[in-house]
Parts: C-alpha cells; structure tokens; sequence
C-alpha cells in the first residue's frame, strides 16, 4: 500500500527543511518543490496528498499555482495549505480567492503545522524522536486505573500498547514509572493523538495502542522527561 505523499513549496531552504523535519517520524512520503512552477510539474506527473504552499515566490507565486490547481479538474480535490505572513489580510483573501483550503502564518509553528497535516491525512504523526523503552504506566479509563506499558518515549509523548479503546483527543491522566532517583512516579496529563486500531493501522511497525502527546507538562516535568530520555539515549550510545 503506497504511503500518503505530502508535498512542500518554498522558496527557501531553511524553511522545507524545517517542514521536513516536522514530518520525519510520520510514515509518509515528503517531496518538495522550490516554487510555484516545478510544484505544478511534479503534481501533473504524480500528484500528493496535501501541499503546504508559500504565498510569495520567484518564477511563480503560490497564488498563480493555487489558481491553476483549483481550475484543473484531474488536480483539484488536493488540498492547498497556503502558508501567509502574519496579519496580512489582503494575501489571506487573495489566496482564498485562489481556492486554497487552508493557511498557516510564518513563522511556522510545529504544532499548528502538524494539527493542520493531520486535518487532511490521519499517517502524519505529531511526536518528537523518541527512544524505545519498556515503562509501566498506569492510565485512568472511565475512573478506573489500567495498567499498560510504553513502547517509546520524548519529551512531548509516548506510545502504549493496549488493547482499550480510545479516541482521538480522548484526555488521560497518567502515572509513569520512570525508576529514576529523583521522581520514581511522573504523574502527568496526556491526550490521545491518534490510534493504531487492530486492522487498521496507522504505524504498522507498532502494536495494537495509542499515541499520547503530553498537556501542559510543568517546567519541573518536562525536566524529568527531558532527563530520562537523555540518560536513555546514552545508555543507549546514541548521546
């Protein structure tokens, strides 16, 4: 089965490889254009998924792409994401205009960046790298405790494999038993940000579970966190 592609359009570098580096741990294919006219050859030879688009650009702007995309009946159901500056109405209702789907404003922010991928294709994963490990945790389901274990760990997250139903954005309260000197139990609020249901999967390299992304943690928490994966990662000689 072909991953889902997502293409970014941008003029400067710095900025694709910040985009791409928001993506690398999602199980999808990345393919970038440097403007408006190699964006639209690439697409007619093998169309995306979903394009983030920059507004202004040599040889052809996102708004001219846009326009033609839109105006192409074999192209127009992909979904345009027009990045645009901040506060600048006037390129909003131009791209607008344009039939774009969706916008974002620079600078880019990760999170909104992912939220808004994952709006249109649910392999686009919201974690940062994380280590494997083998973490008891203990989550509360309806009021009652249940026992799973982590399967890998960040700072922003971590994935349990358990057979419990979940739903996206489900809120959790967790225990994790880190084992560390200074904070044996990290109790913590999480949110569900996506399900690997059997037989459906969204990373099939992992097992029937769900991706937690943290909320909120407080400075102290994300230091313990930031700690644990740290000395993981040594131990591990990756550090």
């Amino acid at each position: 089965m072909a991953k889902p592609k997502i293409m970014l359009v941008d003029d400067t570098r710095l900025i694709l490889e910040l985009e791409k580096s928001f993506l690398k741990v999602s199980h999808i294919d990345v393919v970038t254009a440097g403007n408006g006219a190699e964006a639209l050859e690439l697409v007619r030879k093998d169309p995306p998924d979903l394009i983030f688009m920059d507004l202004n650009m040599p040889v052809m702007d996102g708004i001219s792409c846009c326009t033609l995309l839109k105006a192409d009946p074999f192209l127009s159901s992909i979904p345009v994401v027009m990045l645009t500056t901040a506060g600048n109405d006037q390129d909003r209702a131009r791209a607008q205009q344009a039939g774009c789907d969706d916008f974002l404003t620079k600078p880019i922010d990760r999170r909104l960046f992912l939220d808004m991928a994952r709006k249109y294709t649910d392999a686009v994963d919201r974690r940062e790298v994380r280590i494997p490990c083998q973490i008891p945790v203990l989550f509360l389901l309806h009021e009652s405790p249940v026992g799973a274990h982590a399967l890998d760990i960040g700072d922003g997250g971590l994935f349990l494999a358990s057979r419990e139903e979940v739903v996206p954005n489900q809120e959790l309260r967790l225990a994790l038993f880190l084992e560390t000197e200074r904070t044996p139990l990290l109790e913590l609020k999480g949110r569900v940000a996506w399900v690997n249901q059997e037989g459906k999967r969204v990373h099939s390299g992992l097992p029937t579970g769900f991706g937690v992304e943290f909320v909120e943690p407080a400075q102290w928490q994300k230091d313990e966190l930031n700690g644990f994966v740290d000395a993981a990662r040594k131990g591990r000689g990756e550090g």
